[in-house]
């Protein structure tokens, strides 16, 4: 460009897309040189708040299942080639795709499809793509490794095991390890408190159950209710405060509508740092936010329910004996699981109260979270993430 400056692309498809893309450009404006480059693409009010000039907020159309992306094709195609069209008209000098892996390894396909066929192949924009979060290959379809090593050119690694996994397969592709973010977002996150196991017969006040039943419609419509009957089960048992923390306004607005009359459960929106400080378990919703349960030492009961299909073929891909990643990296189950049809009230409810009465257990589990914590690196994960990114440029 001739005033010097360059320009990024950004997808990022969900709100933890959004906050980790947000701290991205932050980190990446903080370096030198870092205040001349132009982000564009998709992203939510964290980005946009950044320094990013979104097309659209594209976590507002965030769904989960294959049943639920083949109902929602035509809006995703759309979407995607609003995109597609923006990036070969300005060009950008690097594509940074923020997880979502279904809709940002098919863009780089197209885009890499662009650059070797047609008006691409004659022109000198060949774009550096960058993928930060590793899509969970090692679950499940391990055969796209290949494909990704082809139309990606740095993977951008959050959980230390990826990058000898990788090595492994595609022994050339570039892997970086840039450490988790949740060691930079709450590093006060070790309240001496957890290190405890509660004594129901000790208790000076009600024990704090913390409900995350997700991010996305669906999920609050499939999780919420199963959720609030395994509370009034375990509240007969031992009587509890219930506290739920919900991403939005609408989110919150739709959970509402799913609480009965008679449940008393303090709702908010945002503030989950300080609700899982002050949580004696959890139960929650497979997903992004078992990794901050596991940060803060909470323990947790984790769920999730989808539709018949997705569920089945789930099932006959997944290659990992648990769903939560506290899990995979303990290498155990510290966090009781349940899907599909196990999800349901008495299971919950069971589990929720050995969390809170069974002292061994929650000791097991607090070691093992300690041990989940240290794998996740030093602080600084987005300012390594930045100068990779930067690195691809020069």
């Amino acid at each position: 460009m001739s005033d010097g400056r360059k320009t990024i692309l950004m997808i990022a498809g969900e709100a933890s897309g959004d906050t980790l893309g947000a701290e991205l450009i932050d980190a990446i404006r903080r370096q030198p040189g870092g205040d001349e480059i132009d982000f564009i693409g998709a992203g939510g009010p964290k980005m946009e708040a950044a320094a990013l000039r979104p097309e659209f907020d594209l976590s507002e159309h965030a769904v989960v299942g294959i049943w639920e992306v083949l109902k929602n094709y035509f809006k995703f195609r759309r979407l995607f080639r609003h995109l597609f069209e923006l990036a070969t008209r300005r060009e950008p000098d690097a594509i940074v795709l923020i997880d979502y892996p279904g809709f940002n390894l098919r863009f780089a396909k197209a885009i890499r499809r662009h650059n070797s066929q047609g008006d691409g192949a004659f022109r000198e924009w060949q774009p550096k793509i960058v993928c930060y979060v590793s899509p969970q290959l090692w679950a499940w379809k391990e055969g796209r490794v290949h494909a990704i090593a082809r139309n990606i050119d740095l993977m951008l690694s959050i959980f230390p095991f990826e990058k000898e996994w990788y090595a492994e397969r595609v022994p050339a592709f570039a892997v970086e390890f840039v450490g988790h973010p949740l060691v930079d977002r709450f590093p006060l996150a070790k309240p001496d408190e957890k290190s405890m196991p509660l004594d129901p017969d000790l208790f000076t006040e009600q024990p704090t159950v913390l409900l995350l039943p997700g991010s996305r419609r669906r999920e609050i419509d499939k999780h919420l209710l199963v959720m609030l009957e395994a509370a009034v089960i375990f509240s007969e048992k031992i009587k509890t405060r219930l506290r739920m923390v919900l991403p939005s306004d609408e989110m919150l607005a739709l959970a509402r509508r799913h609480i009965p009359t008679g449940i008393e459960i303090d709702l908010q929106v945002g503030g989950l740092a300080k609700a899982l400080g002050q949580a004696s378990i959890a139960i929650a919703s497979s997903g992004t936010v078992t990794m901050e349960c596991a940060w803060f030492r909470v323990p947790t009961v984790v769920l999730y329910k989808t539709s018949p299909l997705t569920h089945a073929l789930g099932r006959a891909l997944l290659k990992v004996p648990h769903l939560a990643m506290p899990n995979l990296l303990a290498g155990e189950e510290l966090f009781p699981e349940f899907i599909q049809s196990a999800a349901n009230a008495d299971n919950l409810a069971e589990a929720s109260l050995r969390l809170l009465r069974d002292k061994a257990e929650r000791t097991r589990i607090l070691n093992g979270l300690d041990q989940v914590a240290a794998q996740l690196g030093e602080p600084g994960a987005a300012t390594r993430a930045a100068q990779a990114v930067l690195g691809t440029l020069d």
